[in-house]
């Protein structure tokens, strides 16, 4: 028997994690998206600090969390069906530069020192309806860049990787501009990163997409794609969890700059460490999924990650140590990781390709269009009550959902299965699902 040779292990580990890489468009999107993100992050953690700055309410960041996010429920649903109608490279491209356009104006303001709350939260409605129609776009054009599906959720998972791998250089480098010369750089160098991203759309070199020319009108296009997501079990449950979740638990992030501030008496540095912290277990998270070689098993972590995103966050209200903060928020950074990459994964695997950029304006809706009446929720409660109390209570209704969550396993794993090895995605066995009956049947593999 012969032992592999030194960095063998590592180098198979690599290929695995990175497969996805093979495909040059793929590499493209993930060099341009990764310079944008840092910007994007910056301005993130700028933005939370400006507005508590200048108005010290934590109820205050909630309103700015609710107008930058809310677009999302109304919006994202007829952005899906453009993204299944039309050129998603092109789209894309509309809404990077109007992104661009909006950061800015934020940077102008804010550096001639003219700037109101009003701005702001009319600039983050302005900056929400965009992100409304650019997320399932993006969402739904990985496959576009990915010519084996069997890729397809190698390249999820490295696209989270790199999201939450920027957000350990946004926000510490955001902190530092802050101190040093205040929040409009980090506005102004997020648009100028816009043009990283847009330049990778350009560069692409795509197939032409197969495109299905609209049925009827878009409202029935969009109530099609709901009619579709409901009658599926396991996108169904995914979508009601994300829903869950953004309502009650992850809105914690909001209230972070408080925590910096009056829980562990810290300034701008701190918040930015509070924040890499919990994109260091993102990432780290995502690297794990980007290393696993199909979607088995992740129904399981699906129960297990709100579980333990609950508990992580709960115990950080409690604490008052900034050391054990930061370690709490690695984790619970993990779990959220694992839930919202888990989620897409399967729905990404089980979804039919014609209405793929519908379901994940539906995802993207549970994700993001909930998040902000939980966020306005949060910012109510922590001026009532505190942020610390406010954040233990979501952390056990997130133990609740994850509990409720559970009792549908079974079921959701035969039906992800099925769909998966109908698109490449799993190996073969279990339940099949009837295109034309939507009723569940055995199939050969068992």
């Amino acid at each position: 028997m012969s032992l592999p040779r030194p960095g063998g292990v590592n180098k198979g580990l690599r290929s695995s994690i990175l497969r996805a890489f093979r495909w040059k468009n793929y590499r493209l999107f993930f060099a341009g998206q990764s310079f944008s993100l840092v910007g994007t992050w910056m301005q993130q953690v700028a933005m939370s600090w400006l507005v508590y700055r200048l108005t010290g309410s934590a109820f205050l960041l909630g309103v700015i969390g609710f107008v930058s996010m809310v677009p999302t429920l109304f919006v994202s649903p007829f952005a899906g069906v453009l993204a299944d109608r039309w050129d998603r490279r092109r789209l894309l491209i509309a809404t990077q530069g109007l992104a661009m356009a909006q950061a800015f104006v934020l940077a102008a303001l804010v550096i001639s020192s003219s700037v109101q709350v009003w701005h702001i939260i009319l600039l983050s409605l302005l900056l929400g309806i965009v992100n409304s129609c650019d997320v399932p776009i993006r969402q739904s054009f990985v496959v576009e860049m990915i010519e084996a599906k069997e890729d397809l959720a190698n390249a999820i998972a490295l696209n989270s990787s790199m999201f939450h791998g920027t957000r350990l250089i946004g926000p510490s480098l955001a902190g530092m501009l802050i101190s040093m010369v205040g929040e409009g750089v980090c506005f102004l160098v997020n648009g100028l990163s816009y043009i990283a991203v847009i330049v990778s759309l350009v560069a692409m070199r795509l197939e032409p997409r197969a495109r299905v020319p609209g049925k009827g009108k878009v409202l029935h296009e969009v109530l099609e794609g709901l009619s579709y997501a409901l009658s599926s079990p396991p996108i169904r449950s995914m979508l009601l969890l994300l829903a869950g979740m953004s309502l009650v638990g992850f809105p914690y992030v909001i209230l972070l700059p408080v925590f910096a501030r009056e829980v562990l008496l810290g300034g701008p540095h701190t918040f930015g460490f509070l924040m890499t912290a919990t994109g260091t277990g993102s990432f780290v998270a995502a690297l794990y999924l980007a290393s696993r070689p199909n979607v088995l098993g992740l129904s399981r972590l699906l129960v297990v990650s709100p579980a333990l995103f609950g508990a992580c966050i709960a115990a950080f209200s409690f604490s008052r140590s900034l050391g054990l903060s930061l370690a709490i928020l690695f984790f619970s950074g993990f779990a959220m990781m694992v839930l919202v990459t888990a989620s897409n994964t399967i729905i990404q695997t089980v979804v039919d390709d014609d209405k793929r950029g519908r379901v994940m304006s539906l995802y993207t809706m549970a994700f993001m269009g909930v998040s902000p009446f939980g966020a306005l929720v949060a910012g109510f409660m922590a001026g009532h009550i505190g942020a610390p109390h406010t954040v233990a209570i979501g952390g056990a209704c997130s133990i609740l959902a994850s509990a409720i969550f559970a009792c549908g396993l079974p079921a959701l794993r035969r039906m992800a299965g099925s769909g998966g090895r109908r698109r490449g995605g799993m190996p073969e066995g279990g339940y099949e699902r009837d295109r034309t009956t939507g009723r569940d049947g055995k199939s050969g593999g068992r």
